[in-house]
């Protein structure tokens, strides 16, 4: 994706720049400024005057880079999808996939959705060092879907657990899911979670009081 720019003329640079922002419909803060010629005055500042160039280019955001990485992705796997992106408080870029068939992006309790999400995370932030972006990335739901089904898992082995009056492991888990396993049982008086092991194999283990 070529960032958008366009030429302005105008009696002075300020003038130049205002009309070119005017039109992009953006914020001084979102363009990059190129002066391509200085405003001249003619005989007596009225005869002959020049007026001032500039080009005004469109800065890629973190949003754009994310957008433009993942469309080259759907493309390249042949998926014929759309990538809705936006930036909301606090550095989170929000994605979703959107089109039939998207279960291929998913895969086995999302692990190509987590791997896809993780490389993106690393081209934005390779790109943008000075901030740190995160990523999220989810389609057709899945991630409420998972985190709903997390919560009902945790609550019925944390019965389990007291009803049995035994440790119980979970399976290998992304720091995301594991997360929702700890908040979850957080205020549950009977047991208390713990994470052991190393990544990709680092679980949650849910202990008796």
């Amino acid at each position: 994706m070529t960032a958008k720019s366009i030429e302005k003329t105008g009696k002075t640079i300020q003038e130049a720049v205002r009309l070119a922002i005017e039109e992009l419909k953006v914020d001084l803060d979102d363009v990059k400024i190129d002066i391509l010629e200085e405003p001249e005055r003619g005989l007596l500042g009225l005869i002959n005057s020049k007026p001032g160039k500039v080009r005004v280019t469109l800065k890629t955001t973190p949003v754009d880079t994310a957008r433009e990485f993942l469309e080259k992705l759907l493309k390249s796997m042949n998926i014929d999808g759309r990538v809705l992106a936006k930036e909301e408080p606090d550095k989170v870029i929000k994605v979703e996939f959107k089109g039939p068939n998207m279960g291929i992006l998913i895969g086995r309790r999302g692990q190509t959705l987590d791997a896809i999400q993780y490389i993106t995370s690393l081209v934005v932030n390779k790109k943008f060092g000075e901030d740190y972006y995160r990523i999220i990335i989810d389609t057709e739901n899945y991630r409420q879907k998972r985190e709903e089904t997390l919560v009902q898992l945790a609550r019925n082995l944390a019965h389990k657990a007291v009803k049995l009056k035994r440790d119980i492991a979970l399976e290998p888990m992304n720091p995301y899911e594991r997360r929702i396993i700890h908040s979850t049982l957080q205020e549950d008086g009977r047991v208390t979670t713990a994470s052991e092991g190393e990544d990709p194999y680092r679980k949650v283990i849910i202990k008796v009081k």
